[in-house]
């Protein structure tokens, strides 16, 4: 019998991470940027691709393991950082509680609502993220923070503009969460207070500071240090390499999207890339990650390994990008609506409902391990493919 509070679907996460959470919470979860254009496309263009079957002398067991920068996982599935989750009251300790009892890695955010300390000590295989915010000095003490935390890789995202032009207006979020700020949201919070009640018996309000960013003073608040990075110079291609180089181990930049900017990151040394367009928090009309990732994979796929992240609902989609040359994928809103559903049981239900598809995908298949998927598998429809910067 399933436990108490099982859901079978990421849709039924998403669902009840609705009913549970105030309506300013849930729309940051879902909100992408202008008019949602490259979010749509993020979940439709998984529709477009089909599967081709066998029938009979279907293998027995399937391997789904697989590595990624160096990490074992158990499935081409790990989780992709995310900021300030105000979602559940363990937040990424949670999260990287259940990644770690289903065998995968987390990738935590520099942005996050817990400390890199902390969710190292949850789950040995933490990836840390950071934004080029701060200036290098700042860049190398954030790095050197997270190297001895034990952080075994880095992340660099250059992706996110964090436009706030959305057609169907912005999530309220306030600076901090302080005596006026929960006046303010009281009325939401009295209409969810399944969510009070979770932060109450903690014992603490949703925090909205990034500790990760503190630098040995005292945590930034989320639009402290957005202001920051805002006032930070972008980087460069030889700013990539130079910290590419302080890392000194594995080292993926997320946000690539062109066959010409994954040729450049392979010059620059690094260890993976992300396709992603920041989940469609980044330029509107940016097509969607598996559109893109055939080409980039046909480019540089024998020299760098791939990941894909964006618009990742069920297994199947993990297989379907596998196919089209991913290493694996990162997940975002679906662990989240997980850890609203149930907490770090939640994100281990939505884990294995992508294990559970990868598994029938790969027996509808008639394959024994991801490692034999191709394209061949799939049925791509004339004009799928976006080879951008070919």
């Amino acid at each position: 019998m399933a436990a108490t509070g099982w859901f079978e679907t990421v849709a039924e996460a998403q669902r009840r991470a609705q009913k549970r959470l105030p309506p300013s919470v849930y729309s940051a979860l879902v909100a992408g940027s202008e008019k949602g254009v490259t979010v749509g496309d993020n979940l439709s263009a998984f529709s477009e691709l089909g599967f081709a079957p066998h029938v009979a002398g279907l293998s027995a067991k399937r391997d789904m393991a697989t590595t990624v920068m160096g990490q074992s996982l158990s499935m081409p599935v790990l989780i992709s950082p995310t900021g300030v989750q105000a979602v559940h009251p363990d937040g990424e300790v949670a999260v990287a509680r259940a990644a770690a009892a289903r065998g995968t890695a987390i990738g935590l955010s520099s942005f996050a609502s817990k400390s890199v300390e902390e969710v190292a000590a949850a789950n040995p295989q933490t990836f840390f993220q950071m934004y080029w915010t701060g200036g290098r000095d700042r860049l190398l003490a954030r790095m050197e923070r997270a190297r001895r935390a034990g952080a075994v890789g880095l992340i660099i995202t250059t992706d996110w503009s964090f436009s706030s032009g959305r057609d169907w207006g912005s999530p309220a979020i306030p600076e901090k969460m302080d005596l006026r700020a929960m006046l303010r949201f009281a009325p939401e919070g009295l209409r969810r207070p399944r969510w009070l009640v979770d932060f109450a018996k903690a014992g603490k309000v949703p925090d909205l500071t990034a500790p990760n960013l503190a630098d040995g003073g005292e945590a930034p608040t989320f639009f402290g240090a957005y202001g920051e990075w805002m006032q930070t110079p972008l980087p460069t291609w030889e700013d990539i390499g130079w910290l590419r180089e302080q890392w000194g181990g594995p080292f993926m930049l997320k946000g690539v999207m062109r066959v010409d900017d994954a040729k450049r990151a392979v010059d620059a040394g690094v260890s993976a890339i992300s396709v992603s367009n920041h989940g469609g928090n980044n330029l509107d009309g940016t097509p969607a990650p598996i559109r893109a990732l055939p080409a980039i994979a046909d480019a540089v796929g024998d020299e760098i390994e791939i990941v894909l992240d964006g618009g990742i609902r069920r297994g199947s989609d993990v297989v379907k990008a596998v196919a089209l040359g991913a290493r694996a994928v990162m997940i975002g809103r679906a662990y989240l609506w997980g850890l609203a559903a149930g907490g770090q049981s939640g994100v281990e239900n939505v884990l294995d409902i992508l294990r559970g598809g990868i598994d029938s995908a790969l027996l509808g298949l008639g394959l024994s391990s991801i490692d034999e998927l191709s394209a061949a598998d799939l049925v791509v429809p004339d004009g799928f493919r976006r080879d951008l910067g070919a």
